[in-house]
C-alpha cells in the first residue's frame, strides 16, 4: 500500500513539472536543453567543490552546433605571438590566481576540451531554459551622455560625438578608450569575491571590445564574475560571453550556447578562482586578453601569458567585430534590477571598496594595453572614466609618478550613506 501510494505521489509530482517548475521552466525544455548542452564525456572529473568537468572530443563541443560551424576546421594555436607589455607595475606583492578548483582533482586528455556540466537544477534556475546562459537584455534609458576628452573635445565616432548609453538594469565603473580600430585588449585583473545580495543579481570585473551602433552592438567579454542564479553559488568564477545584438538574442556566457571555439583541456568556463584577494592580504590576479589576427579573423581568448582558450570565428558569427573593436572597455559591472533605485541593491562591485582605497583594498587591472594593425601592444592613446553611478561604485585611473603607466581602480559596496 505504501509503494503504490508514493507510486501515485510521484505521478502527481511529474505531471506538475512537465509543465511549470518553480514558476519559471517547463521541465520538457530544461531535459532537451540538458541533453543539448552535455556532450559526452571521454572522461569525467569530480571537483572538491562540487563541479563535474566533463573531458569531451574536441570536435563534439557545442560550438559545432552552430549552423555556421557544422564544417568548421579547428585552429589549434593562433598564428601570431604578442610579447606581452610588463613596463609599469607596481603591485609586486600580486600573484597569478592559483586558477580553478577543479584541477586539483585531475586534467583532461589531449584532443579533448574541459566543460563544466550543466545540471537540472542550473536550468530550474533560468526564467526559461531558452534563456539560460543568456544576459538579460539591457533596458536603454536614454542615450545622450557624452564622454569627454580632458581638454574638453569629445571623441568621436563615425564622425559623431561618442556618448554611453543609460541602461537601468546595469551599473558600470569602466576605463574606456574609442575612436580606433583595436584588434586586442588585455589586463591582469585584481580577483575578488564580492557579495551578491540577490540570486536574480550578478557583479563582474571584465574586459569589453565592442563593435557597431550603440543600440545593436557586437561584444566580446571575459573576465570574472559572481552569479549565483548561473552557477548555482557565490564563488567568484571565470567566464567569457559574446553577443551579435546587444544581448538580444543571440550570443551568452561561456559554453552555454554554440559559439566559441575552445582548443584547450587546461581551462573550463564557469570554473571556481581560487585564491582569491584579501583586504590589506595578499593579492591575487588573473591576465586575460582578448586578440584577433587580421588574416584569419578568428578573436583568441587567452589567460595567463601563454594559455590560449580557444577563440571566437567572426567571419561566422559577427559582423562589425569582423573587422576590428572600436570600442575597449576595462573595469565593472553589477547587473541588478535594484541599481539606479532607492532602496538600491547591497550587491559589491570589484573587491566592494571604493576606488580610492587603492592597492590591497579596491580591485584594481594593471598592465593595460590594447593591440592596433601594427601588431603592438601598447597602452591606449585617450582613455577616461565612466561612472553610472559615482555614489553607489566609483573609477580612478591612478597614476603613482612619472613614468609609469596608471593602474585603474574600480568598485564599491553599493547601497550606503550616499547610495541608499
Amino acid at each position: 500500500m505504501a509503494k503504490f501510494i508514493f507510486r501515485v505521489f510521484l505521478a502527481v509530482i511529474l505531471l506538475f513539472l512537465s509543465n511549470r517548475v518553480n514558476g519559471k521552466a517547463n521541465f520538457k525544455d530544461v531535459e532537451e536543453k540538458l541533453q543539448q548542452l552535455n556532450k559526452p564525456a571521454v572522461k569525467t572529473i569530480q571537483s572538491e567543490d562540487g563541479d563535474i568537468i566533463d573531458c569531451v572530443e574536441i570536435y563534439k563541443q557545442p560550438a559545432f552546433d552552430h549552423p555556421a560551424l557544422r564544417n568548421h576546421v579547428i585552429q589549434m594555436k593562433p598564428s601570431f605571438d604578442l610579447k606581452e607589455l610588463k613596463i609599469n607595475s607596481k603591485n609586486e606583492s600580486s600573484k597569478l590566481t592559483v586558477f580553478q578548483t577543479w584541477q586539483k582533482s585531475g586534467s583532461c586528455p589531449e584532443g579533448t576540451v574541459s566543460i563544466r556540466r550543466i545540471r537540472r537544477e542550473n536550468l530550474l534556475r533560468a526564467n526559461s531554459a531558452q534563456q539560460f546562459g543568456r544576459k538579460p537584455q539591457e533596458v536603454v534609458l536614454k542615450s545622450n551622455t557624452t564622454i569627454e576628452h580632458k581638454d574638453g573635445q569629445s571623441p568621436f565616432f563615425n564622425n559623431t560625438k561618442f556618448s554611453m548609453p543609460t541602461i537601468v538594469n546595469r551599473s558600470a565603473a569602466t576605463l574606456v578608450t574609442v575612436g580606433y580600430n583595436y584588434i586586442g585588449a588585455k589586463a591582469d585583473i585584481n580577483v575578488w569575491n564580492p557579495n551578491v545580495e540577490s540570486e536574480d543579481e550578478f557583479t563582474t570585473a571584465q574586459i569589453w571590445l565592442k563593435a557597431g551602433p550603440g543600440d545593436n552592438f557586437e561584444s566580446l567579454e571575459s573576465g570574472w564574475m559572481v552569479n549565483p542564479q548561473l552557477y548555482g553559488d557565490k564563488k567568484t568564477r571565470f567566464f567569457a560571453h559574446w553577443t551579435k545584438d546587444s544581448y538580444k538574442t543571440t550570443g551568452c556566457f561561456d559554453l552555454h550556447c554554440s559559439g566559441f571555439v575552445q582548443t584547450s583541456s587546461k581551462v573550463a568556463f564557469g570554473g571556481a578562482l581560487e585564491p582569491v584577494s584579501t583586504e590589506f592580504g595578499q593579492q591575487y590576479y588573473i591576465n586575460v586578453g582578448i586578440f584577433m589576427y587580421p588574416n584569419t579573423n578568428n578573436w583568441w581568448l587567452k589567460i595567463k601569458e601563454d594559455l590560449i582558450i580557444g577563440y571566437w570565428p567572426a567571419s561566422s558569427l559577427l559582423f562589425y567585430l569582423n573587422h576590428s573593436s572600436t570600442i575597449v572597455e576595462w573595469g565593472g559591472q553589477v547587473y541588478s534590477p535594484k541599481v539606479k533605485k532607492s532602496p538600491h541593491t547591497k550587491t559589491g562591485m570589484g573587491s566592494g571598496q571604493f576606488a580610492w582605497g587603492l592597492q590591497g583594498n579596491a580591485c584594481y587591472m594593471d598592465n593595460i594595453a590594447i593591440v592596433d594593425f601594427s601588431m603592438q601592444l601598447k597602452y591606449p592613446q585617450w582613455v577616461d572614466t565612466w561612472v553610472d553611478e559615482e555614489y553607489c561604485y566609483t573609477a580612478y585611473n591612478y597614476q603613482e609618478g612619472y613614468g609609469t603607466l596608471p593602474v585603474f581602480y574600480f568598485g564599491g559596496p553599493g547601497q550606503n550613506y550616499n547610495c541608499p
